[in-house]
């Protein structure tokens, strides 16, 4: 089941935000997340906050429903304009996750999407994407999407080997992933990204190497690939304890990453952000910088979090819950924090290091400069941009890149 929340202080009824968050807010980007909470049934290795119809059944009525769910999300962008009050800034990015926000009509999500531009406006350039299963889209949904403003998809495809995507209870057909990238360019999508997992039970290098020819053969323009992280709670942690299928190994993880990098970088894609690969400048993923530059978004739907000037908060997370404190006119919010400039300072280290530009060594304290200096005679951090002030991973750094926070952080 989904994790926990974290703890924080109540949010107040009616969604306000300190005066603090709101100053200089023109000055930053602004984005949105639109969480969608459905999934027709529920992988592995999954621990996100989404619900099947059996999981919801008689614990939400219909104010869990998916039918009426975009309109109840249509109500907290509504809020979200009140909050946010004459906040000028027009929306730079949509990103609508899950979940499998493609079980919903098309023109559900297209509504969610009206919503942020009659509240807000959209940036001319703005880049609106929405993740997708393969196996919930066909042309006519695509194009449907297209025509509605959305201008990049994202679709999950973990694996080409079909005995991969059993373990991880995906049920989707190999080969339908790559027949979804032609669909999306037909229907006028520049941009299209397939995610990949590395590193599950029985695979093997050449299942992985695999599956990265078929994902590049299909011919999208950004490429994700993130190890296997069996969280406890899930079916496949149980299934791992039971010693149904072997644990995980840290090792085949760096092994896999190494093809990963070798096989992207060969097909003329580079790397922006440690689990990511772009064939072009425009097809990084700007709503995902966003959150990895510690810019503005707010998340709507169950368990969304946001963070708006320092002040980071998360939503109730059953959707029946968030309906009814939407309908109610009280905001959907659970808890939040304000960060502290230490919290701040942290967390762009965290985040930031991670990036292809790296993190200015004016962030580090004394510690974390002289962990920053032997991170740089261990191979882990690049030369050239260190003696020009920033601090940048290495391919070797990449491997290690949470140990090389951890050290400059301190």
């Amino acid at each position: 089941m989904p994790s926990a929340l974290p703890d924080g202080e109540p949010v107040p009824a009616d969604g306000a935000l300190p005066a603090s968050a709101l100053a200089g807010a023109a000055g930053r980007p602004l984005g949105f997340y639109l969480h969608v909470p459905y999934c027709a049934t529920r992988c592995g290795y999954c621990d996100f906050n989404t619900y099947t119809a059996t999981e919801l059944r008689g614990t939400g009525g219909v104010l869990a429903s998916r039918d009426n769910y975009a309109e109840t999300l249509v109500d907290e962008v509504r809020l979200a304009r009140k909050v946010l009050g004459d906040d000028p800034r027009e929306v730079r990015t949509v990103f609508v996750g899950g979940g499998t926000p493609t079980l919903l009509a098309a023109e559900d999500l297209v509504r969610m999407l009206r919503a942020i531009r009659d509240e807000f406006g959209l940036a001319a350039d703005a880049e609106v994407t929405t993740e997708a299963n393969p196996e919930s889209v066909d042309p006519a949904y695509l194009a449907a999407l297209r025509e509605g403003g959305f201008n990049r998809v994202s679709f999950g495809m973990q694996s080409a080997r079909r005995h991969v995507l059993k373990v991880l209870d995906r049920t989707h057909t190999p080969g339908r992933p790559e027949a979804c990238v032609a669909e999306a360019r037909a229907a006028g999508f520049d941009h299209v990204n397939l995610d990949l997992i590395y590193g599950t039970p029985g695979e093997s290098d050449d299942d992985w190497r695999a599956s990265l020819d078929a994902a590049l053969g299909a011919g999208p323009d950004h490429v994700s690939a993130y190890a296997l992280i069996v969280e406890e709670g899930t079916q496949l942690a149980r299934r791992i304890r039971r010693g149904e299928v072997p644990a995980t190994d840290d090792d085949v993880h760096a092994d896999r990453y190494l093809i990963a990098e070798e096989a992207l970088f060969a097909a003329g894609f580079a790397w922006y952000e440690v689990s990511n690969w772009a064939a072009t400048p425009a097809g990084r993923c700007l709503h995902n910088e966003l959150y990895w530059r510690g810019a503005d978004w707010w998340g709507a739907g169950p368990g969304a979090h946001s963070h708006v000037g320092g002040v980071r908060w998360w939503n109730v997370k059953h959707p029946g819950a968030y309906a009814a404190a939407l309908a109610a006119g009280r905001s959907p919010g659970a808890g939040r924090e304000v960060l502290t400039d230490e919290d701040r300072r942290v967390e762009r280290i965290l985040l930031e290091l991670r990036l292809r530009e790296g993190v200015p060594l004016t962030l580090l304290r004394e510690e974390g400069l002289a962990a920053s200096r032997r991170a740089l005679a261990d191979g882990l951090l690049q030369a050239g941009p260190y003696d020009g002030g920033r601090a940048v991973l290495t391919l070797r750094g990449r491997l290690l890149a949470d140990a090389v926070v951890r050290d400059l952080v301190d």
